[in-house]
């Protein structure tokens, strides 16, 4: 499996330690079928349960490229410091380097800071257009009302920010208690886990952002 992370899907497998083989067959039709083992989320607890829609338009990204050997990632979070660098990413398809200028390189890595434009599947970032160095990118300004601090005690958002990994697994790229909210980065959001997130902790407790933005939105 590459570097980049995946959201892991939990299968219940029959062939656990200590069960017969033959509680692995298929009941015969006549038999009632066993009731469905209760859910452990509780009422209202939507934000590990779904997953916003891949965009349906251009999206624009603004991250490190990072090249090891010819696997080739976005990374929109942290980048550890290294020499080289390393960090987790999503697959990045349609790159080259030719008349990229703004990297550099050590050993079979090599790497550099861009604003990239593609199309995004909900798991690979292929890229568009011409790739924009980030020191020389000019990002459109984003609308936003200023906003009162929050009123949410910190010990609530880092009991929740536990909880965030096990709902969203690698989407996630920081989290962080700030001013009364839980300020929560991901690769994409369309607004089904912003509304997850107020549905299930209260409004203005989480704010989910999204490192993906619409070319057109």
């Amino acid at each position: 499996m590459s570097r980049h992370r995946r959201l892991p899907v939990i299968l219940a497998l029959c062939a656990a330690a200590g069960l017969a083989l033959s509680a692995c067959a298929t009941p015969p039709s006549s038999a009632p079928l066993p009731d469905p083992p209760a859910s452990d989320a509780a009422p209202g607890d939507s934000l590990g349960s779904l997953r916003p829609a891949p965009p349906e338009g251009e999206v624009m990204a603004q991250g490190t490229v990072m090249d090891v050997a010819g696997d080739v990632e976005l990374c929109l979070g942290a980048i550890r410091e290294s020499f080289p660098p390393q960090c987790d990413g999503i697959p990045l398809a349609g790159w080259s380097w030719n008349g990229v200028d703004g990297s550099e390189t050590s050993g079979d890595v090599r790497w550099g800071a861009y604003a990239l434009q593609g199309e995004y599947d909900g798991e690979a970032f292929t890229v568009t257009q011409p790739p924009i160095m980030l020191a020389l990118y000019d990002p459109m300004p984003i609308p936003s009302e200023p906003q009162e601090p929050g009123v949410t005690d910190e010990d609530v958002l880092l009991a929740i920010q536990q909880e965030l990994p096990d709902r969203l697994g690698g989407s996630i790229l920081t989290s962080m208690a700030q001013e009364g909210r839980l300020v929560v980065d991901v690769v994409w959001d369309d607004g089904t886990w912003q509304k997850a997130a107020d549905e299930d902790y209260g409004q203005d407790v989480v704010v989910i952002r999204s490192a993906l933005r619409p070319v057109n939105p």
